[in-house]
């Protein structure tokens, strides 16, 4: 059935495509009739965090980034769905075109720049909630919020997720926000941790509820770099990292004819950078923290290699747009399989 949506879906331009199957999916689980056309959840309960995943494939951040749809996302199998990036503040993005099917790289290229309807619009769609697994709030910062100011935006959006998430996800390394990934480094990226693990600590005592944080990564460093990102997270005593978000490189998409666009490049052409930062952060932390890992998941084998560098969950977001939801469970029957 998805071969047959998929055609027709790729015969639209891809934002308009992106909204449409989610409006489809939407209604369908809304309507309860989803269950009938879909797999049974694969049951592979792993406790990561501090929280019980009923299996270990989750959907990655930004296909539902206003929490419209988690729902219905939640009904194709997914252990966990994280929702966002959002931001304290609406903001409408980059200017359109700004996703791109590379068809035969099987990759996407997105220019998005946090488009997102605001924290507090995320919140009231998060207070409708029926999905029975893990939920995680992915948040950023306001494109218009300097550098050296974006802590408080991660502190506006943890006051208002706080008690609706199961975690949190710290984004600061899409490379469609400027300046977003200076974040990472040096003083910027201590500042930047500390600061958010005091004010989980303040949460924690006001509600009595304490929130797992993880941190997403770009794959775009050095073995040095990530193993810097990895010592301060361990040291702020974070609770897991996500690895990886998008590339800017385009050595793995050569001859592909949107190879000049800018933004952020997923699917396979990821999937060799995501997998080694992964082993970089196993070998260097020692288990000192869960990874999470994503980056090119295009079949169940490469969820099973994702696990054996090192991750504990693993998340699709362009293998889930190119699969369809039979990847969904044909990669958390492969990672059952492993234990």
């Amino acid at each position: 059935m998805y071969a047959f949506a998929r055609k027709l879906l790729f015969s639209l331009d891809p934002e308009t495509a992106h909204e449409l199957s989610l409006d489809c999916l939407g209604a369908a689980e809304r309507l309860q009739l989803l269950k009938p056309f879909v797999a049974t959840p694969v049951s592979d309960p792993v406790e990561v965090m501090g929280l019980r995943f009923p299996n270990a494939v989750g959907l990655a951040a930004g296909l539902d980034k206003n929490a419209d749809y988690f729902n219905a996302l939640g009904q194709l199998g997914f252990g966990s769905v994280e929702v966002g990036t959002v931001t304290p503040l609406p903001q409408p993005g980059n200017p359109q075109p700004r996703l791109f099917r590379l068809i035969e790289e099987e990759g996407i290229i997105n220019r998005m720049g946090f488009n997102n309807k605001g924290v507090a619009h995320l919140v009231a769609a998060v207070a409708r909630r029926r999905y029975r697994g893990v939920l995680g709030i992915n948040i950023g910062k306001n494109k218009a919020t300097p550098e050296e100011q974006a802590l408080s935006d991660y502190e506006k959006c943890m006051d208002a997720v706080y008690e609706s998430a199961d975690y949190i996800a710290i984004n600061i390394s899409s490379p469609n926000t400027p300046g977003l990934r200076n974040l990472q480094f040096g003083e910027n990226l201590s500042h930047l941790l500390q600061g958010i693990k005091r004010r989980q600590s303040l949460l924690h005592e006001a509600t009595g509820k304490r929130v797992p944080i993880a941190v997403k990564i770009a794959p775009d460093m050095t073995d040095d770099e990530i193993k810097g990102v990895a010592d301060a997270l361990v040291s702020n005593q974070y609770e897991a990292v996500i690895a990886t978000n998008t590339t800017v490189s385009r050595d793995e998409v050569p001859h592909s004819p949107h190879k000049e666009e800018m933004g952020g490049l997923s699917g396979r052409p990821v999937a060799e950078k995501s997998t080694h930062v992964i082993r970089v952060l196993a070998e260097h932390m020692q288990g000192a923290m869960p990874i999470i890992g994503v980056g090119g998941i295009m079949t169940g084998a490469d969820a099973e290699e994702k696990i054996r560098a090192g991750a504990s969950l693993v998340q699709l977001y362009s293998g889930f747009i190119y699969r369809g939801p039979a990847l969904v469970s044909e990669a958390a029957s492969a990672v059952a399989a492993l234990s």
